[in-house]
């Protein structure tokens, strides 16, 4: 049973919205009067709790930070369009901030985040206060509070890095307008908040809401993550990548945080191995304390968001409880994309999956065709995708059991997970091994994980137990932890932060980039024959058995992706296209004027062609041959300038075509503002954004000074080349 009102009910006892450090001092602090109003019974302080998760509701996260700006990774990445990015989401997709600090998008963000822990503050202040404040409902509100707190600070030190901390709530004459804060700093000290009120809070079985509200399962697995981003990297004033003990006096009391190890014992974490020990015991806490399997099947938890339904003490730790017309873009920007005329309405998809991402999983792993949306709705009928153009496929609103109506489009009302028990296991794995080395217990999480993946392989064997068993050093199972979050949470926006903590975000992208380049060199056979672009790209002789295309057949009508029938779900059919076709198989499907194809590696290379003759080179050419006089008519380039001549039976035409080879836009525009998209990156990649300009003038301390921020590309990118060919007499 979901909780409709939760985003809806806005407190009416006035939790201060610090909007902005302009904002706040136009705003009217409550009395103390009406504060222990509030805060006097349980009912009225989760009225004023529901004031911080209201912000869950606005468009700054309901599509903006929890998937459209957790892009563009090696997993989840959208094409910016051709031309100077302009002060839009696109600019965030091509890592080129510069071309926002006006963006109204990144005020909202900043703003949003900051009202969400100044309301949080004060709830958190206010049950502190509270004459019945040590009731059990009312710590544990204290717990969602902390929780939100937390995850708001997770997202801004994501988003921007360095920020200003607030552990106060914002009162008249205080310090409202501060300067940015260390972000380990930042870790540390909310981490202490979470790990002080864990125990005070409930268990989502018993807990009101459930897996809707922030419970202490999710607090235990929040205090895992948030430790493994205070080892981690993150980027530096000075734009460099870095862990706190690389800088920081990691020993002074705002980088530390006293918890109770698992042993019972009292520690205090200090340096990167203090706190990679303490994501591990929190995980270890949760398993033993909430011990649950994962479903089944790897489509379930996403099916239950699809259906509605919540379920407690399951796999999903806590899920952000969407309401339709009140934010909830699940099924809208991200999804399986909707188009034309649709019983439950249309999407605006900007999320999707690189082809890359695809190819990596292994043949038997259900989560690619649960992940992958290689399927879209096009009024009410499904049709393949091409490898560019894939949705997120756990969330499709076409398969909503509300009906939401044909001219629906944002506020589906569809859940979105913030935490999956696999992501506790994983976590677990990642910090058994960097402690210890792959240990059983780390293979025993892994292989938890790999073991419903590949549940019906019938090659399980090698999948899972080989698999694992195989990784007998630290790097290989770190490496296998990397892989394994990727086909774990492709679509879910973890991808993004976590190449930034473990500071591989430059080394995915090019490898994403190279791979969809190889893959675009291995469709053709001209390339292949190149001697120096097989010097340069040898790998793409291994992408020779992947699709350039997908065959199809439509076997259905049932409006759902069992409607069409895969020839081959990754690889090249052995036939040639003309037997494939004679058996009834599609690689395109027209429509009216619209044409669904499913094209692959095809898409991943680009070739631009040029036309010389008498030393004039013209952008096109066409060619026409009488067949009765055997005369061929070319013309070269457009009217007025173009050039018409012709040639008899077997003369030489003069025309020399010239075939330029590079990577395509698509690749390219990805990541077009790390190092213009070229494979030529420093390491480096301007992952943060800027604070807009809205608010840098209503702050005095308050710059986009350092960390790389503006120092970003701006421009349209450079196609990696490849080989340019002629042909003579063309």
């Amino acid at each position: 049973m979901k909780l409709k009102n939760i985003y809806l009910a806005i407190t009416a006892f006035g939790a201060l919205a610090l909007s902005s450090c302009s904002d706040v001092l136009d705003v009217d602090s409550p009395s103390q009067k009406d504060a222990t109003s509030v805060y006097s019974s349980a009912e009225t302080t989760l009225q004023a709790l529901y004031g911080a998760y209201n912000l869950f509701g606005q468009d700054s996260y309901t599509s903006r930070m929890c998937g459209v700006y957790m892009q563009n990774t090696d997993v989840e990445a959208s094409a910016p369009s051709a031309g100077v990015p302009s002060s839009d989401r696109r600019a965030v997709w091509s890592l080129q901030s510069s071309a926002i600090t006006g963006f109204n998008d990144m005020t909202n963000m900043w703003n949003h985040n900051l009202q969400a822990i100044d309301r949080a503050n004060q709830v958190i202040e206010g049950i502190d206060g509270s004459a019945v404040g040590s009731s059990d409902e009312m710590q544990q509100m204290k717990g969602e509070a902390i929780c939100i707190k937390a995850y708001r600070y997770y997202l801004m030190c994501g988003f921007w890095g360095d920020v200003p901390y607030y552990d106060t709530a914002s009162k008249w004459g205080g310090q409202l307008d501060k300067p940015r804060t260390d972000k380990f700093v930042v870790y540390s000290r909310i981490l202490q908040e979470l790990v002080n009120i864990e125990p005070k809070m409930k268990f989502s079985d018993v807990n009101t809401g459930g897996i809707e509200r922030m419970n202490r399962d999710f607090a235990i697995g929040m205090i895992s993550r948030l430790a493994l981003f205070r080892a981690g990297y993150a980027k530096t004033f000075d734009g460099q990548m870095k862990r706190a003990d690389d800088y920081l006096d990691v020993n002074a009391d705002s980088l530390s945080v006293t918890y109770t190890a698992l042993n019972g014992q009292q520690v205090t974490a200090h340096s990167h191995n203090d706190y990679v020990q303490m994501a591990k015991d929190y995980c270890q806490k949760l398993i033993q304390l909430k011990p649950r399997k994962l479903y089944d099947d790897f489509s379930t938890p996403f099916a239950n968001e699809n259906s509605y339904y919540c379920e407690n003490n399951a796999e999903i730790l806590y899920e952000v409880a969407f309401v339709e017309s009140m934010g909830g873009d699940v099924g809208w920007s991200i999804g399986v994309t909707n188009t034309g005329s649709n019983a439950n309405g249309n999407t605006t998809n900007q999320v999707g999956l690189t082809p890359s991402y695809y190819i990596s999983f292994a043949d038997n792993d259900q989560r690619r065709d649960v992940t992958c949306g290689k399927w879209q709705h096009a009024s009410d009928v499904v049709y393949p995708t091409e490898g560019t153009a894939m949705g997120i496929g756990k969330w499709d609103r076409a398969l909503a059991t509300k009906s939401l109506g044909g001219s629906s489009s944002k506020g589906t009302g569809i859940n979105y997970p913030l935490m999956r028990y696999s992501d506790v296991l994983l976590m677990l794995a990642e910090a058994e091994n960097e402690l210890n080395g792959p240990t059983a217990l780390a293979k025993d999480a892994l292989t938890q994980v790999r073991a419903r993946a590949f549940k019906n392989s019938p090659t399980y064997a090698n999948d899972v137990t080989a698999y694992v068993s195989a990784l007998n050093s630290k790097e290989a199972f770190f490496n296998a932890v990397v892989d394994e979050r990727a086909w774990e949470f492709g679509g879910e926006g973890l991808r993004r932060f976590d190449l930034i903590r473990w500071n591989l975000y430059a080394k995915k992208i090019e490898q994403a980039m190279r791979t969809m380049l190889c893959w675009g060199i291995s469709t053709n056979e001209d390339l292949l024959m190149l001697p120096e672009v097989m010097s340069k790209f040898p790998e793409a002789a291994d992408y020779v058995k992947y699709a350039d295309k997908m065959w199809f057949k439509r076997v259905g009508t049932t409006n759902t992706k069992a409607d069409i029938e895969w020839y081959d779900q990754k690889y090249r059919p052995v036939d040639d296209d003309a037997t494939m076709e004679a058996n009834g198989w599609m690689q395109s499907e027209t429509v009216g004027t619209t044409t669904y194809r499913s094209r692959w590696g095809t898409q991943l290379i680009k070739r631009t062609s040029t036309y010389i003759y008498n030393g004039t080179e013209y952008a096109s050419c066409t060619k026409t041959k009488d067949a009765a006089t055997g005369v061929t008519t070319y013309t070269l380039g457009t009217a007025p300038a173009a050039v018409t001549f012709t040639v008899e039976g077997d003369q030489e035409s003069g025309v020399t075509r010239r075939d330029v080879y590079t990577a395509s836009d698509y690749a390219t525009r990805l990541y077009r503002g790390y190092a213009n998209g070229a494979l030529t990156g420093d390491g480096n990649v301007p992952f943060l954004l800027p604070i807009s300009v809205t608010t840098l003038n209503a702050s005095d301390v308050l710059s986009n000074d350092g960390y790389g921020i503006l120092s970003n590309d701006t421009g349209e990118g450079i196609n990696a080349e490849v080989a340019t060919i002629t042909k003579e007499n063309y």
